[in-house]
């Protein structure tokens, strides 16, 4: 009976070590395959914007994306449309030239230079004379002159019946008008030492020429004229 025994315990001590034998070999091989998985999970892998493994080349149309654009951007037309259009302006007929004269236009008194000269004919009478300034060509108007005395502005009269002709003034033309200033024979009338003088009575600017003494009574100017024997007022 107890050899029976033994035999039984040899066996069971003999099962027990073929299985803790088979159970280690078990565990070796799950930690192998567990290390082999780590090992493949750390090698390198296709990174995402990394060249494929294949070798295949980028997309020619990301390529040509990529491809610089910049050109020169003037073009012919540019260049064209700088060209100066404008052509150089000329002075009118009727206005100011391109010197900034004026032509064909009615004189002003601010247009023209003045001068006085005391005649001794008709009893005595100043002579008015005017010249364009320099650069200036005006026309007298067949008109009479204005001619005022004195702070009343009293005017003088005509001598002439009839208007003159218009006068074109320009250069070294002199224009004449005779002034009497007193045409009474009485002992009265305004002394003074000036007249004014303006070119019709819309003259904005008119000019104040000095005469010498004078009476002013009933006072009388003759129209423009081109020559000063024209322009003595005889009564």
């Amino acid at each position: 009976m107890f050899g029976n025994r033994n035999r039984r315990k040899a066996l069971l001590a003999s099962a027990a070590l073929v299985g803790g034998a088979l159970l280690m070999t078990a565990c070796q091989d799950t930690d192998g395959s567990a290390d082999n998985g780590a090992a493949q999970s750390s090698s390198p892998s296709a990174v995402a914007g990394s060249p494929s493994a294949s070798g295949e080349s980028e997309d020619p149309e990301d390529a040509a994306s990529d491809a610089p654009t910049d050109g020169p951007s003037g073009t012919p037309s540019d260049s064209a449309s700088d060209e100066p259009t404008d052509s150089p302006s000329s002075g009118s007929a009727n206005g100011s030239g391109s010197n900034g004269s004026k032509v064909g236009q009615v004189c002003g008194a601010n247009d023209l230079s003045w001068s006085t000269r005391s005649e001794s004919q008709a009893g005595g009478y100043i002579l008015v004379m005017a010249k364009a300034k320099s650069g200036i060509t005006c026309v007298l108007p067949a008109a009479l002159p204005t001619v005022a005395f004195g702070s009343d502005g009293t005017e003088a009269g005509p001598v002439e019946q009839s208007v003159g002709k218009p006068v074109t003034l320009s250069g070294s033309k002199v224009a004449y008008a005779g002034v009497n200033p007193k045409t009474t024979n009485t002992d009265g009338g305004k002394e003074l030492d000036s007249i004014i003088v303006a070119v019709g009575n819309e003259d904005a600017n008119p000019v104040s020429l000095k005469v010498g003494t004078i009476t002013v009574d009933n006072p009388v100017v003759t129209n423009w004229h081109t020559a000063p024997a024209d322009a003595v007022p005889f009564n």
